[in-house]
């Protein structure tokens, strides 16, 4: 029973990053609390099973006509600080990590819950600010063991970056971020291939049915349904 809560989990998870791009905070207590895996090894998994849903995410960067050329600061630094947040997952104490991804569920829930305006915004982040955000969101995701939206949506949203470029620019962040935390946790012997990879095709593949079944729904209640849905959990899994 507790495997198919897990399992249940981790399909959500993938359709609320199709559907509206937060999410993937879910994957870690479906693995830790339900499938029942120490929770250095969950966010390990977690990370792995996001560079399969981050080669998707790769193409959203072109479709919304941005040049990835302007993107590398954002992404090296990512991808640096990705190495030093999974390294120490498997040093600090694990309620370390629990309260970091605890508060991680509520935050990304109560973002979800604001408003959004699709109008015009500012450009992109000047360099030293994209490393600097780069840095911030690597670290925090690889630690957590989520793929760099929930923390990198956020950021780019308070500085009035337009809706369809931060989402784009946050989808894509995924893949340098994965791949160094998989790195990281494998050069520590912590990470089981076979389980994240198939979980990364599960959330691939939910995540395209979350983007079909966006278009079929009203985007304000699909959004606030899964905000309350990561702020219950996230209340939830720190309480336990």
């Amino acid at each position: 029973m507790m495997l198919w809560l897990a399992g249940a989990l981790i399909v959500l998870a993938g359709a609320a990053i199709g559907a509206c791009s937060i999410g993937g905070v879910l994957v870690v207590p479906a693995l830790s609390r339900f499938a029942g895996l120490p929770l250095p090894e969950a966010v390990a998994v977690s990370s792995l099973a996001f560079a399969v849903t981050g080669l998707a995410g790769r193409r959203s960067v072109r479709d919304a006509g941005i040049d990835g050329r302007t993107l590398w600061p954002l992404y090296c630094a990512a991808l640096l600080a990705a190495l030093a947040g999974a390294a120490l997952v498997h040093v600090f104490d694990p309620a370390v990590t629990r309260y970091w991804v605890a508060l991680l569920a509520v935050a990304s829930g109560v973002y979800g819950l604001i408003p959004r305006s699709p109008g015009a915004g500012r450009p992109m982040p000047a360099t030293p600010t994209l490393c600097v955000i780069g840095l911030a969101v690597g670290f925090g995701s690889a630690l957590s063991g989520t793929g760099g939206p929930v923390l990198l949506l956020p950021l780019l949203m308070l500085l009035r970056v337009p809706v369809t470029r931060a989402v784009a620019v946050s989808q894509s962040v995924q893949l340098p971020i994965a791949l160094a935390a998989s790195t990281g946790h494998a050069l520590n012997a912590h990470l089981p291939w076979a389980l994240g990879l198939a979980i990364g095709v599960v959330m691939l593949g939910s995540a395209t049915a979350g983007r079909r079944l966006a278009s079929y729904c009203s985007p304000a209640m699909l959004r606030l349904g899964i905000s309350l849905g990561l702020v219950a959990l996230g209340f939830w899994y720190v309480m336990t």
